[in-house]
């Protein structure tokens, strides 16, 4: 691993780190002649601080306390009271109920073949045992003014479940915040020394807002559906981008504003902060080779890149005040400086609702007539409620009279009778003034055959004439479809026109099975050539 320092894209310096990085930020820790931020690396459970892009100094963090009884069984070990079987069986059973141990014991379990478990007790029982935590996330913090080159704090995470807050002079712990689960983003405003708020999300799926005097973190906490990969703050709402793929907008009393379901994984995200234009948003980065800028919930801009990108950082680079810098996954370094007279539309280029949807309505005031009116509404609720009700229920019983009225007469092109489940359809063709008249008939039973029946029609005899008027059917095989046809004559060349019924009859029964209403088309006339 290596820390890298470019001026411009040219290669200056290279620093070696012993182990993977998890943070990377400037701060200015003193107040000399001429104002020189340094570079602080976190790595494992140290810190590095380069000044002048030189090694400057390392912090350790503070060592935690040990189990008494795990350094017992050490002591043991060391002076050859229990052998390494025992200490395995003990160590074992603590890990077992959940006792947290050191990094040693930990390495020891891993191991397998009997000889080197001895060699690793052997080797080690007479170092001192300690309890090493690692740094998972670091910020910084303003310590008493809030100028761009004021000294400033640092912040940091560990995997015991802690926030540090160091001194940037003497490096010491000026205090320390515990969690209920570990740190894995930082978003700090305030000053130190005056009130401050730091924003952290946890491997829970839970935010915390921790400020100056914070005994109990759970008062203020937003629970996620799903595991966190970045968050940001911007005045006073908390952007946090989660691993479903969304991004979710939280006021800092942990009400939801808006979520917005991103086309792909996020890697990064990071806030612009564009002071001359007074503009600000947040840049996210996905898996897809794009980086989206949202301001608010609208999506300005989409800038496509040739690989993944991993890390994002906006601010100065040399005199330009918009630079955006990306780092690629394949290892590559982007570079991307805003233009000065570059102007920014709040329009969503993404699909769903205009933004015109969030603009008020001019209402207009509440003239005399509307406020009589609910006037009138108010004093006479129980009256307008009752005779709504007594509607209501007219309408019911009118209807339910009408069906069964048809039911009764059975006016239903599909039969109720569940012994002749039988259905019916009518079909009439040409343009008169004969017409062919088709009648389907359909056994909807799975095995009954229905046998008996009859069709037969009901019409006006000074308007039409039938050719065949009654219609023997036989046996009707179920789920065959059968077609009865017939020829219709209309008699009168006024114009006119009338309904037909079809009704279709069971041997023996007065009440028809099945009726349909065919409405009959205006005849044409006979035309003469």
């Amino acid at each position: 691993m290596k820390l890298k320092v470019y001026k411009g894209t040219n290669l200056m310096s290279e620093h070696t780190i012993i182990d993977l990085p998890t943070g990377v930020v400037s701060f200015y820790m003193d107040t000399h002649e001429p104002r020189t931020p340094a570079i602080a690396v976190a790595s494992g459970p140290y810190i590095y601080v380069y000044k002048n892009l030189r090694p400057y100094f390392k912090f350790t963090l503070p060592t935690l306390e040990v189990n008494p009884v795990e350094a017992d069984l050490w002591n043991q070990v060391k002076e050859e009271k229990i052998n390494i079987f025992v200490l395995r069986e003990m160590l074992e059973g603590m890990r077992a109920e959940g006792t947290v141990l050191t990094v040693r014991s930990l390495r020891f379990l891993q191991l397998q073949d009997v000889g080197d478990c001895e060699t690793f007790a052997n080797m080690y029982k007479y170092t001192p045992l300690k309890r090493q935590t690692v740094i998972t996330c670091l910020s910084t913090m303003k310590k008493s003014m809030a100028e761009e080159d004021a000294i400033s704090c640092l912040v940091l995470g560990t995997e015991s479940k802690s926030i540090y807050v160091l001194d940037p002079e003497a490096f010491t712990v000026l205090t320390t915040l515990d969690l209920p689960a570990v740190p894995v983003f930082l978003s700090v405003t305030g000053l130190f020394d005056v009130e401050y708020r730091i924003v952290v999300a946890c491997r829970n799926g839970c935010i915390y807002t921790l400020k100056r005097g914070t005994t109990d973190p759970t008062k203020n906490c937003i629970e996620l559906n799903s595991q966190p990969v970045g968050l940001e703050r911007i005045n006073k709402t908390i952007y946090v981008g989660t691993m479903d793929e969304s991004l979710h907008c939280y006021t800092s009393k942990g009400k939801k504003l808006w979520t917005v379901k991103l086309p792909g994984s996020m890697t990064t995200m990071e806030v612009i902060d564009y002071k001359s234009k007074g503009f600000k948003a947040v840049i996210v980065a996905l898996n897809n080779c794009q980086v989206h800028i949202y301001k608010e919930k609208y999506l300005v801009n989409v800038i496509k890149t040739d690989d993944v990108v991993t890390g994002l950082k906006f601010g100065q680079f040399g005199r330009e005040e918009g630079t955006l810098i990306m780092t690629l996954k394949g290892g590559g370094l982007m570079i991307k400086i805003l233009k000065r007279n570059a102007t920014f539309e709040e329009k969503d280029l993404s699909g769903g609702p205009p933004a015109a949807q969030n603009t008020r309505l001019n209402v207009p005031k509440k003239t005399k007539l509307f406020v009589d009116q609910t006037m009138r509404e108010r004093e006479n609720a129980v009256t307008m409620h009752r005779t709504f009700q007594r509607d209501l229920y007219l309408l019911r019983l009118n209807t339910l009279r009408e069906y069964a009225k048809s039911l009764d007469n059975s006016m239903n092109p599909i039969s109720s009778d569940p012994t002749e489940p039988l259905k019916l359809n009518a079909q009439v063709q040409g343009i008169g003034p004969t017409f062919k008249l088709t009648v389907n008939l359909q056994n909807t039973s799975l095995s009954q055959p229905s046998t008996s029946l009859l069709i037969t029609f009901l019409f006006d005899e000074k308007l039409y004439s039938f050719r065949k008027a009654f219609i023997e059917v036989p046996m009707l095989v179920p789920g065959l479809n059968y077609a009865f046809e017939t020829f219709v004559e209309c008699l009168s060349d006024k114009g006119v026109s009338d309904n037909i019924k079809v009704f279709v009859l069971k041997d023996g029964k007065s009440v028809p099975i099945i009726t349909g209403v065919i409405s009959m088309p205006v005849s044409e006339g006979l035309v003469v050539v």
